[in-house]
This record gives structure tokens, sequence and C-alpha cells, in this order.
């Protein structure tokens, strides 16, 4: 066997080894979640999510002893790729297979000479494996008894806990389903169907049973959140329909489920019929692939820079002192470039920003943070750039780019989804509106204190308005952990003197917060603070943020709900009552 095939042979056996410690640590979801074992289940994310990098580095220490001298030579990757490529012909997982070859590929080069000829930029066999969804789902149909077609549904999903009340749940569910549906189409139609993926969806304290409604010729997306009850048993929280609702749940604001989904392209294509307006590249990374999902995200956006001829410009909104923020008009994402020169008072180092950022792609970001794609080395059309986004691009990160003719390459940058910054959506909403996104901004703030997450800078410009009125966090250059905090009240003025000081008459440390100040965010707004004082002034207490603390430090995780409260069931409904 001559190197090159050895070569690629290695890299297979390596993502052989990965696939199957990803698919275990998966695994060992649902019992942890039976067992209500909420920090081992954090655990395992975080594990899976460092998953990729371990692995990658141990095949890339193996790849270098047999390439050798042949490691930086192009002419040998071009070789190896073809062989890879026939190594993983016809497997239904290729698409992963690629994005890890890929990574030993930009491991070797520093993420430079990105050419499909080396690597896969593009697949041979096409963007995702040919999948038949029937073989995922599991399909259930309501005859003459809807609730005796939920009483199985729920007892082919059941765990080794039991449920609190099932009558009461399939009486809840099926209340739920003759409302929504006593427009839309009967649901004792010989065609109803049921259509429900065969693994649950594991993440933060919920399991979910994720499926759809085939009526009368419409679909509609359904999943069923499963919580744990007090007494340790499990119940139904409520019914979720619609696309919406769904993406709400996959949003690319919380972190990765983990869910049992051995073959990735038939679990990816069930959901994006359920979501269709969702990037497939934010499935893959929603169910854990996110590596991959950054490989599909980038043949997309090249597809679409291809597609279009507008031009790059300076992102709207006030100019952030940590990072120059750009876009495309045509384009639903933002690019974030970190500054040569922090504006004071930031004083911080550019690697202790990139620090940040990859934290918060292990953390669980409760909905509330927004999940970033990282790139090095990625070249654009120069053509493409406003000549004021140039100014901007040679002012305040000039060792970030380099001008090469007709191409631009910018050699560190963050791609997310684009929103708007609260600061310019208040600027214009109605005083519904205003009170709605206070609570939503008032609301964001609190979950990430409870997922252990003090953002730091809370000036409204640092959030986001999502499509769905969603409040997000986007602005990671002061996150810290919430329980290295000092929140302190501000001392009493002893004299005048110290009352009339503008400066501090007490000492401050470094970590020392004084939530009072933290009123100082709404200067200019003073309609969007009053709405704010009425909803969350418990904000502006530093008990209140101690008492988070506490209970973080004695092993509490808190419930993040995917869904409004007033969504929920009532649990409160009698055995005797569902029946």
């Amino acid at each position: 066997m001559e190197t090159r095939e050895r070569f690629a042979r290695a890299i297979l056996y390596g993502f052989e080894s990965y696939f199957a410690r990803f698919q275990n640590i998966t695994l060992a979801a649902e019992p942890r979640f039976a067992n209500a074992d909420w920090q081992g289940l954090r655990e395992s994310s975080i594990e899976r999510i460092n998953l990729y990098k371990t692995s990658t580095r141990e095949t890339l220490a193996t790849v270098k002893l047999l390439a050798g001298q042949d490691l930086k030579h192009l002419e040998f990757w071009r070789e190896a790729r073809a062989i890879y490529a026939g190594l993983i012909d016809g497997r239904d997982n290729f698409e992963i297979a690629e994005t890890y070859f890929n990574s030993m590929y930009c491991a070797v080069f520093s993420h430079q000479k990105i050419r499909d000829e080396y690597a896969f930029v593009f697949s041979p066999q096409g963007d995702m494996p040919p999948a038949d969804v029937s073989k995922v789902y599991r399909t259930y149909r309501p005859g003459d008894s809807i609730s005796g077609m939920l009483g199985q549904l729920l007892d082919d999903y059941a765990f080794t806990v039991p449920y609190e009340d099932k009558p009461r749940d399939i009486k809840n569910i099926e209340q739920a389903l003759q409302r929504y549906f006593a427009s839309r189409g009967d649901l004792r139609s010989p065609d109803t169907e049921f259509q429900v993926l065969e693994p649950h969806f594991f993440r933060n304290k919920g399991a979910y049973i994720v499926g759809r409604i085939v009526c009368q010729g419409r679909s509609e997306p359904m999943v069923l959140p499963i919580l744990h009850s007090e007494n340790g048993s499990v119940y139904v929280d409520t019914i979720l329909f619609g696309s919406d609702r769904v993406s709400v749940l996959f949003s690319f604001t919380r972190a990765y489920f983990l869910v049992d989904a051995s073959i990735p392209a038939q679990c990816v294509l069930f959901l994006q019929q359920l979501m269709p307006a969702k990037p497939i590249s934010e499935i893959y990374s929603a169910i854990g692939h996110n590596k991959h999902g950054k490989t599909y995200y980038y043949r997309c956006a090249f597809r679409h820079m291809r597609g279009t001829t507008d031009q790059f410009n300076i992102a709207p909104g006030i100019k952030g002192m940590v990072m120059t923020v750009f876009t495309l008009p045509s384009y639903d994402f933002v690019f974030k470039v970190i500054k040569d020169r922090f504006t004071p008072p930031k004083d911080m180092t550019r690697e202790q920003v990139k620090a940040k950022y990859a934290l918060v792609k292990r953390w669980d970001r409760a909905g509330r943070m927004a999940d970033t794609q990282e790139f090095k080395g990625l070249a654009f059309a120069r053509e493409r750039f406003s000549e004021a986004l140039m100014e901007e691009l040679r002012e305040v990160a000039p060792s970030v780019i380099e001008e090469h003719g007709k191409t631009l390459v910018i050699k560190h940058v963050y791609v997310e989804r684009r929103m708007t910054p609260l600061n310019l959506y208040l600027q214009d909403a109605t005083d519904e509106q205003v009170g709605a996104v206070m609570d939503e901004y008032g609301n964001a703030i609190k979950q990430l204190a409870a997922a252990n997450i003090f953002p730091g800078d809370m000036l409204l410009k640092n959030f986001g308005v999502t499509r769905h009125g969603r409040v997000v966090f986007y602005d990671y250059d002061e996150i810290q952990p919430l329980t290295d905090c000092n929140f302190r009240r501000i001392p009493e003025p002893r004299n005048e003197e110290d009352e009339m000081s503008s400066k501090p008459w007490y000492t401050v440390r470094d970590n020392d917060i004084f939530p009072e100040e933290f009123s100082l965010f709404f200067s200019g707004n003073q309609r969007a603070r009053q709405v704010f004082d009425t909803l969350h002034s418990d904000i502006y207490d530093a008990a209140f943020w101690r008492g988070l603390q506490e209970r973080i430090r004695t092993g509490h995780v808190e419930d993040f709900f995917p869904y409004r409260r007033e969504l929920r069931f009532d649990r409160r409904l009698t055995e005797a009552e569902s029946a």
C-alpha cells in the first residue's frame, strides 16, 4: 500500500473513531435524562463539542508521521483527496467525513491555499447523501381513537421512569389538537398520519419528541416537550405547532441537541421539511455537527456571492469598540472582524476576545446568545466591498486584511445571523412593541445569568431582535461566568465631599459590579427605561444577582423553555378529569 493510500485511510480511520465516540456520548443522553443528571448532560454536551478538536489533533499526529516530507506538497494532497473520495463513496455520512478531511488539510496549511482539488470545498457526491426520511420516523394513525393513538405514541417514547399522569397528558394533547385543527382539517380523516422521528432530542433539562401531522394534504410540524416533575416522573409540558415555533426550538441561539442521528442527512432533511426557512447549515449544527454546518454554510455563501452583485457595507448601528461589522444587503448574515486596536476604555487583547467566542461555543446559550462560525483566510471579490467599508477595514483592522489584485483576503472573521440591533428597533417601535421587547431584554439578561453568564456590557446596541421577536445578546468581549463576579451595593457617601465627587470614594476591584449603575445602559431612551423599570427593576438590586450565584453554586440547573410559558399545559388537571 503506497503512502498516499495509507495517508487517506489514516484520516478515514480517524474519522470513524471520531464518529463512533460522538455517537457514544450522544447515546448516554437518554439514561442521563431519565436519571435527571443535569450536570452530566451539560458535561456531555461540552465533551462532544471538544471531541472534534481532540480527535483531529490525534489524527493529525498520525498522518504527519505517514506523510513525512510530502505533508506540505499540494500534489500529494490532490492524490490523497481522490483516494479518500473513493473510500467514502456511497457512505451514508460521507458529508461529515469530507469535513473531517478538510480539517486535516486546514490544520496543515493554516487555512490557506484552500482549493477544491486539494480538499472538499465542494463534494463530488453532492451536498448531502440521498436520504429516505421515511426510514427515520414512526407512523401513527388516529383512526377512531385519537386518545388511543396518543397513548401508544407516549408508550413508544417512554423512559425508564414513569409518566406523572399519562391520562392527563393524553387529554391535554388531544384538546390542543382539536383546538388547532378545528379550522385546519379533520384529524379523523383516513389519510391522517402522525410521522414522528424515532430518536428523542435532548438539551438542557428537556427531551423532545419531534414530528409532523399530515392531514388532508397539509403538513403541520409538531413537537412534544417532555420534562421531569418534582417527584422524579416525567410529563408532557405542551405541544408546539407550526414551523415558527419549531424553528425557535432549533434556533441558532441555543446549544446543540444530543440526538441519536446515526445517518445525519436523514434527520437533517426531515427537520428541513418542518422548517423550510431555516438554513440546512444551522440544522446540521443543531444536531451537533457544527463543523459540517460550517462547511455547508460556506458552500451556500459561495453560491450566494456568485449569484448576486450587491456590495458589502458597514453594518447599521453604533460602531463597536472591539469589532467592526459589515454585511451584504441581500444576505441574512453579518461578518465581524476584531480591530487591531480597541477604543478606550476597552483594555484586552485579540486572543482574549477569541477566547470569549470559544467560550460561547461550548456554553449552554439558553436561547439568548447567537452561534457564530469562525473562518480564517476567507477570500472575497474586492469589487464587492464599498469604498467606505474598505476605508474602515484599512483604518481599524489593517493587519487582518490582505489585498491581492481583485481578491480581498480576511485572515480572521466571525459570521453570525443578522438581527436588528435593539437600539435601532426601539426607534420606530410602537408602545406595545416597546413593552414586549423590553420584557424580552430583561428576560434575556436573567436567563443568561441563570446559565452562569454575565454579559458585562449590557448596552441596548449589544442585543439584537430576531425575526421571531426574541432578544439575543451578540457582543461577547466582556462576558464572564456569573460566579466570578462580585456584586455590591454602592456605599452611602460619608460626607458632602463624597456625595459631590465625580469619582468613586470607595475601593473598586476588577470583578466588582454595581447593579445600581445598570440604568446607565438606557441613556437616551427614557421610554424604554420606564417600561424596563416596571418589569425588571430587580436587576438593579445586588441581592438579586447574589441569589442567582448561590443557586448556581449549589448545583441548580435552570429550566430554559424554548417556547412561551403561556403555552404550557395545566398539570392540575386530575386523573379523574382526564378520564
